[in-house]
């Protein structure tokens, strides 16, 4: 049984995506790569043919890992979201109490984090420390630098 993570419509789609090239233009490439190789004769002195079912074995482990976390995959209803707490998919607008600086992250599950987006991971130190906060709450953020504390000032959508 594999861990179950939750996931934004899109981000499943992504997920599915990239399974869906692996197996129809990946799988099939690697495939002709194999048989090139093993056209060329002497298999025991080929380092493409090798090199090509080392490929061939990576791809199936990261088919096989991506149907895992597919199948264990849910989809957030964001309907049901409370926002009287930070949760995963919460729009949480911060204050850092150091140098009063405000910022705005959405948290999301762990392979959907972008800080260009301004996404980041419930499993990253600020998202683990403002989870099930509520506004006004102060967040104890563990970092290289020591705590820094973070005021949750408002959460939304």
């Amino acid at each position: 049984m594999g861990q179950i993570s939750y996931y934004t419509e899109e981000g499943l789609k992504k997920l599915k995506d990239e399974l869906h090239d692996m197996e129809v233009v990946q799988r099939p490439a690697i495939s002709r790569q194999i048989a090139e190789a093993r056209d060329k004769g002497d298999l025991s002195e080929n380092a493409e043919y090798d090199a090509a079912k080392e490929a061939q074995g990576l791809l199936e482990m990261r088919i096989a890992k991506l149907k895992n976390v597919i199948a264990n995959a849910r989809i957030i209803d964001d309907s049901e979201i409370d926002n009287s707490k930070a949760l995963i998919l919460s729009k949480v607008k911060i204050q850092n109490l150091k140098n009063n600086a405000e910022m705005e992250y959405t948290l999301v599950a762990e392979n959907e984090a972008n800080l260009k987006e301004k996404k980041i991971s419930v499993e990253s130190p600020i998202g683990k420390g403002l989870l099930g906060k509520k506004v006004g709450e102060i967040a104890d953020v563990q970092t290289p630098n020591g705590i820094i504390q973070f005021k949750v000032i408002e959460i939304s959508r």
